[in-house]
Protein backbone atom coordinates (compact mmCIF):
# COMPACT_ATOMS: atom_id res chain seq x y z
CA UNK A 1 0.00 0.00 0.00
CA UNK A 2 0.81 3.54 -0.78
CA UNK A 3 2.26 5.75 2.16
CA UNK A 4 1.03 9.34 3.30
CA UNK A 5 4.77 10.49 3.39
CA UNK A 6 4.57 12.11 -0.52
CA UNK A 7 1.71 12.94 -0.93
CA UNK A 8 0.99 16.37 -2.05
CA UNK A 9 3.75 17.95 -0.57
CA UNK A 10 5.47 19.09 -3.60
CA UNK A 11 2.56 20.92 -4.22
CA UNK A 12 3.35 23.21 -1.23
CA UNK A 13 7.37 23.72 -1.32
CA UNK A 14 8.04 26.68 -3.30
CA UNK A 15 4.84 28.33 -1.79
CA UNK A 16 6.31 27.56 1.67
CA UNK A 17 3.56 25.54 3.17
CA UNK A 18 4.27 21.35 3.11
CA UNK A 19 2.32 18.34 3.67
CA UNK A 20 3.20 14.50 4.24
CA UNK A 21 1.22 12.27 3.86
CA UNK A 22 4.46 2.30 3.62
CA UNK A 23 5.30 -12.75 8.33
CA UNK A 24 6.18 -14.45 5.11
CA UNK A 25 9.40 -16.36 3.62
CA UNK A 26 8.12 -14.09 0.80
CA UNK A 27 8.78 -10.12 0.97
CA UNK A 28 5.21 -8.46 2.25
CA UNK A 29 4.85 -5.08 -0.26
CA UNK A 30 3.73 -1.77 0.05
CA UNK A 31 4.85 0.10 3.43
CA UNK A 32 7.72 0.88 4.10
CA UNK A 33 7.80 2.05 0.31
CA UNK A 34 6.05 5.26 -1.45
CA UNK A 35 5.38 2.66 -4.09
CA UNK A 36 2.67 0.34 -3.20
CA UNK A 37 1.92 -3.49 -4.18
CA UNK A 38 -1.11 -5.34 -5.80
CA UNK A 39 -1.15 -7.71 -2.58
CA UNK A 40 -4.58 -6.77 -0.11
CA UNK A 41 -4.39 -7.98 3.11
CA UNK A 42 -5.93 -11.59 3.88
CA UNK A 43 -9.79 -12.01 3.93
CA UNK A 44 -10.80 -11.29 7.71
CA UNK A 45 -7.26 -10.57 8.78
CA UNK A 46 -5.75 -7.07 10.03
CA UNK A 47 -2.75 -5.01 9.17
CA UNK A 48 -2.53 -1.85 12.07
CA UNK A 49 0.99 0.56 11.03
CA UNK A 50 1.66 2.85 13.99
CA UNK A 51 3.92 5.03 11.52
CA UNK A 52 6.24 8.38 11.63
CA UNK A 53 7.74 9.97 8.68
CA UNK A 54 9.14 13.07 7.08
CA UNK A 55 10.63 15.11 4.27
CA UNK A 56 13.22 18.11 3.72
CA UNK A 57 12.45 19.88 0.75
CA UNK A 58 13.45 24.03 -0.02
CA UNK A 59 10.43 25.12 1.61
CA UNK A 60 11.22 23.45 5.00
CA UNK A 61 10.46 20.09 7.02
CA UNK A 62 7.21 18.17 7.73
CA UNK A 63 6.34 15.30 9.13
CA UNK A 64 3.30 12.53 9.93
CA UNK A 65 2.45 10.44 13.14
CA UNK A 66 -0.30 8.41 13.03
CA UNK A 67 -2.32 4.95 12.31
CA UNK A 68 -2.75 3.23 8.73
CA UNK A 69 -4.97 0.80 8.80
CA UNK A 70 -5.96 -2.44 7.27
CA UNK A 71 -8.69 -4.82 6.65
CA UNK A 72 -9.40 -7.84 4.59
CA UNK A 73 -13.42 -7.08 4.11
CA UNK A 74 -13.49 -10.24 1.67
CA UNK A 75 -11.40 -12.31 -0.95
CA UNK A 76 -9.24 -10.20 -2.99
CA UNK A 77 -10.56 -6.86 -0.94
CA UNK A 78 -8.55 -4.78 1.31
CA UNK A 79 -10.13 -1.64 3.02
CA UNK A 80 -8.40 0.85 4.16
CA UNK A 81 -7.79 3.77 6.40
CA UNK A 82 -5.32 6.62 7.48
CA UNK A 83 -5.46 8.93 10.27
CA UNK A 84 -2.55 11.07 10.26
CA UNK A 85 -1.37 14.39 12.89
CA UNK A 86 0.65 16.40 10.54
CA UNK A 87 3.60 18.67 11.78
CA UNK A 88 4.46 21.44 9.13
CA UNK A 89 7.38 23.69 10.13
CA UNK A 90 8.08 25.99 6.32
CA UNK A 91 11.26 27.41 6.50
CA UNK A 92 11.58 30.83 8.21
CA UNK A 93 8.03 30.42 9.57
CA UNK A 94 7.12 28.81 12.58
CA UNK A 95 5.50 25.30 13.05
CA UNK A 96 2.26 24.33 12.68
CA UNK A 97 0.27 20.66 14.06
CA UNK A 98 -3.12 19.48 13.31
CA UNK A 99 -5.47 16.80 11.78
CA UNK A 100 -4.45 15.69 8.33
CA UNK A 101 -6.04 14.57 5.39
CA UNK A 102 -7.65 11.10 6.30
CA UNK A 103 -7.14 8.82 3.51
CA UNK A 104 -9.85 6.06 2.65
CA UNK A 105 -9.09 3.46 -0.06
CA UNK A 106 -10.08 0.20 -1.17
CA UNK A 107 -8.05 -2.25 -3.08
CA UNK A 108 -9.02 -5.44 -5.26
CA UNK A 109 -6.82 -7.56 -6.65
CA UNK A 110 -8.15 -9.04 -10.14
CA UNK A 111 -5.57 -11.14 -11.20
CA UNK A 112 -3.47 -13.17 -9.61
CA UNK A 113 0.44 -14.90 -9.98
CA UNK A 114 -0.41 -18.06 -10.10
CA UNK A 115 -2.90 -18.08 -12.81
CA UNK A 116 -1.19 -15.18 -15.14
CA UNK A 117 2.29 -14.89 -13.74
CA UNK A 118 1.45 -11.67 -12.15
CA UNK A 119 -1.11 -10.24 -9.11
CA UNK A 120 -2.47 -7.24 -10.42
CA UNK A 121 -4.85 -4.82 -8.27
CA UNK A 122 -6.58 -1.32 -8.48
CA UNK A 123 -6.28 1.28 -4.64
CA UNK A 124 -8.12 4.23 -5.42
CA UNK A 125 -7.81 6.44 -2.65
CA UNK A 126 -9.88 9.17 -1.10
CA UNK A 127 -7.95 12.17 0.75
CA UNK A 128 -10.62 14.29 2.99
CA UNK A 129 -10.10 17.79 3.83
CA UNK A 130 -8.07 18.42 7.15
CA UNK A 131 -8.94 19.19 10.01
CA UNK A 132 -6.64 21.65 10.91
CA UNK A 133 -6.65 25.20 9.46
CA UNK A 134 -3.19 25.16 8.92
CA UNK A 135 -1.74 21.61 7.73
CA UNK A 136 -2.76 19.35 4.77
CA UNK A 137 -5.22 20.30 2.10
CA UNK A 138 -9.14 22.03 2.72
CA UNK A 139 -10.06 20.03 0.22
CA UNK A 140 -10.82 16.46 -0.85
CA UNK A 141 -9.04 14.79 -3.62
CA UNK A 142 -8.66 11.39 -5.66
CA UNK A 143 -5.97 8.36 -6.57
CA UNK A 144 -6.60 6.30 -8.76
CA UNK A 145 -3.33 4.11 -9.30
CA UNK A 146 -2.56 0.25 -10.84
CA UNK A 147 -0.48 -1.85 -9.41
CA UNK A 148 1.48 -5.17 -10.36
CA UNK A 149 4.00 -7.49 -8.91
CA UNK A 150 5.29 -10.96 -8.75
CA UNK A 151 7.35 -13.48 -6.47
CA UNK A 152 9.75 -15.59 -7.27
CA UNK A 153 12.19 -18.01 -4.90
CA UNK A 154 13.81 -14.76 -2.32
CA UNK A 155 12.39 -12.24 -4.19
CA UNK A 156 9.55 -9.78 -5.14
CA UNK A 157 9.39 -6.77 -7.77
CA UNK A 158 6.29 -4.90 -7.89
CA UNK A 159 5.24 -1.30 -9.19
CA UNK A 160 2.48 0.44 -10.98
CA UNK A 161 1.24 4.15 -10.90
CA UNK A 162 -1.78 6.37 -11.72
CA UNK A 163 -3.56 9.60 -11.81
CA UNK A 164 -3.89 11.98 -8.91
CA UNK A 165 -7.15 14.74 -9.65
CA UNK A 166 -6.50 17.35 -7.86
CA UNK A 167 -7.94 20.44 -9.01
CA UNK A 168 -8.73 23.16 -6.23
CA UNK A 169 -6.78 26.32 -5.47
CA UNK A 170 -3.01 26.17 -6.95
CA UNK A 171 -3.22 22.51 -7.42
CA UNK A 172 -3.39 20.37 -10.72
CA UNK A 173 -3.63 16.65 -11.69
CA UNK A 174 -0.46 14.89 -11.92
CA UNK A 175 1.01 10.83 -12.60
CA UNK A 176 3.41 9.17 -10.22
CA UNK A 177 4.57 5.69 -10.43
CA UNK A 178 7.22 3.99 -9.13
CA UNK A 179 9.33 0.42 -9.13
CA UNK A 180 10.92 -2.28 -5.89
CA UNK A 181 13.08 -4.67 -6.02
CA UNK A 182 13.25 -6.76 -2.79
CA UNK A 183 15.00 -9.43 -1.39
CA UNK A 184 14.56 -11.98 1.71
CA UNK A 185 18.19 -11.72 2.59
CA UNK A 186 16.96 -13.78 6.24
CA UNK A 187 14.48 -15.79 7.38
CA UNK A 188 13.16 -12.56 9.55
CA UNK A 189 14.58 -9.75 7.39
CA UNK A 190 13.42 -8.24 3.80
CA UNK A 191 15.75 -5.79 2.05
CA UNK A 192 14.56 -3.62 -0.94
CA UNK A 193 15.55 -0.66 -3.37
CA UNK A 194 13.10 1.85 -4.91
CA UNK A 195 12.72 4.33 -7.92
CA UNK A 196 9.96 6.72 -8.11
CA UNK A 197 8.82 9.99 -9.89
CA UNK A 198 5.49 11.90 -10.18
CA UNK A 199 5.10 15.26 -12.17
CA UNK A 200 4.28 18.48 -10.52
CA UNK A 201 0.79 18.28 -9.01
CA UNK A 202 0.86 22.27 -8.57
CA UNK A 203 1.43 25.21 -10.73
CA UNK A 204 4.66 26.25 -9.59
CA UNK A 205 6.12 23.02 -9.00
CA UNK A 206 8.45 20.50 -10.31
CA UNK A 207 8.59 16.89 -11.90
CA UNK A 208 10.39 14.89 -9.28
CA UNK A 209 12.57 11.57 -8.98
CA UNK A 210 13.69 9.90 -5.67
CA UNK A 211 15.76 7.06 -5.08
CA UNK A 212 15.03 4.69 -1.90
CA UNK A 213 15.67 2.02 0.11
CA UNK A 214 13.81 -0.13 2.65
CA UNK A 215 13.84 -2.18 5.20
CA UNK A 216 11.71 -5.01 7.30
CA UNK A 217 12.29 -7.22 10.32
CA UNK A 218 10.12 -9.55 11.57
CA UNK A 219 10.07 -9.73 15.28
CA UNK A 220 7.82 -12.72 15.49
CA UNK A 221 4.58 -13.49 13.82
CA UNK A 222 2.46 -10.59 15.12
CA UNK A 223 5.13 -7.79 15.51
CA UNK A 224 7.27 -6.63 12.35
CA UNK A 225 9.32 -2.94 12.49
CA UNK A 226 10.13 -1.23 9.14
CA UNK A 227 11.80 1.31 8.12
CA UNK A 228 12.84 3.58 4.83
CA UNK A 229 14.66 6.50 3.56
CA UNK A 230 14.61 8.66 0.29
CA UNK A 231 17.19 11.10 -1.61
CA UNK A 232 16.05 13.03 -4.63
CA UNK A 233 17.57 12.88 -8.06
CA UNK A 234 15.55 15.30 -9.93
CA UNK A 235 15.05 18.96 -8.96
CA UNK A 236 15.79 17.71 -5.14
CA UNK A 237 16.80 21.04 -3.84
CA UNK A 238 13.76 22.59 -4.38
CA UNK A 239 11.21 19.35 -4.01
CA UNK A 240 12.37 16.34 -2.31
CA UNK A 241 15.77 16.44 -0.79
CA UNK A 242 15.59 13.41 1.54
CA UNK A 243 12.38 11.69 3.09
CA UNK A 244 12.39 8.93 6.30
CA UNK A 245 9.75 6.56 7.70
CA UNK A 246 8.96 4.33 9.96
CA UNK A 247 7.04 1.78 11.17
CA UNK A 248 5.79 -0.99 13.91
CA UNK A 249 3.27 -2.90 12.21
CA UNK A 250 0.80 -5.81 13.78
CA UNK A 251 -0.35 -8.55 11.90
CA UNK A 252 -3.79 -10.69 13.39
Amino acid sequence: MMRAVWVNSYARVLSGCLALQLWSATVRAGPPYLTDDPVPTDYRQFEIYGFADGIRSGGGTAADLGIDFNYGGAPDLQLTAVLPVAVEHPRGESSSTGLGNVQLAAKYRFLHQRESGWDVAIFPRLFLPSGSPRVGERHAYVQLPLWAGRDWGKWSTFGGGGLEINHAGNSRDSWFAGWVLARQVLPALQTGVEIFHRTADSLDALDTTVLGAGVRYDLNRRAHLLAYASRGIQNAQTEHRYSWYAAVLFTF
